[in-house]
């Protein structure tokens, strides 16, 4: 008997992987430096679905493979209007601001590094971003998470006002 994958599962095929950073940390003891590899990765379904994880190994392999462990793990859904977002929002995270706003269909993801890879696994197709503050990789991810953690859709806002979508939009 074949077992179906639960919702919050998804098949490895279906699931677009970037590395966005590896960085080398070293311990130093007794004997000398002991050298570990750390991985920031996000993974998407291209779909709506975003997931970033961080791992730390021996061998750097070993350091992706963990931190896509831990991304699929931590996947949240993205509320989208067509290829873009429903409004502005300012994500913020340690010393890290990003700024993301919605675009024309045609305009495509204007970005740079850590917050482009997030949004092109996420399946954003339009939209413009700015980086303020830090330029820590895992700063500008984590930022651009929060940010996206705080998107609603009209039929959102509408549900917890207890109204419909054409008294908010107008």
């Amino acid at each position: 008997m074949q077992r179906r994958p639960r919702n919050n599962e998804q098949s490895k095929s279906d699931l677009v992987e970037k590395v966005v950073h590896i960085g080398r940390v070293t311990k130093v003891v007794k004997g000398g430096r002991n050298f570990r590899f750390s991985a920031l990765v996000v993974v998407g379904d291209e779909k709506g679905k975003v997931g970033v994880g961080s791992g730390k190994a021996v061998e750097v392999p070993e350091a992706i493979r963990k931190a896509i462990e831990d991304a699929k793990r931590n996947m949240v859904k993205v509320p989208m209007v067509n290829t873009t977002i429903p409004h502005e929002v300012i994500g913020r995270y340690g010393a890290g601001r990003v700024i993301l706003m919605p675009a024309k269909e045609g305009t495509g993801i204007i970005a740079g590094g850590p917050v482009r890879a997030v949004l092109e696994c996420a399946g954003v197709r339009d939209i413009r971003a700015k980086s303020l503050g830090s330029n820590n990789p895992k700063n500008m991810v984590s930022a651009t998470m929060e940010g996206i953690g705080k998107l609603k859709t009209a039929q959102q806002v509408a549900r917890l006002r207890g109204k419909i979508v054409e008294e908010i939009l107008g």
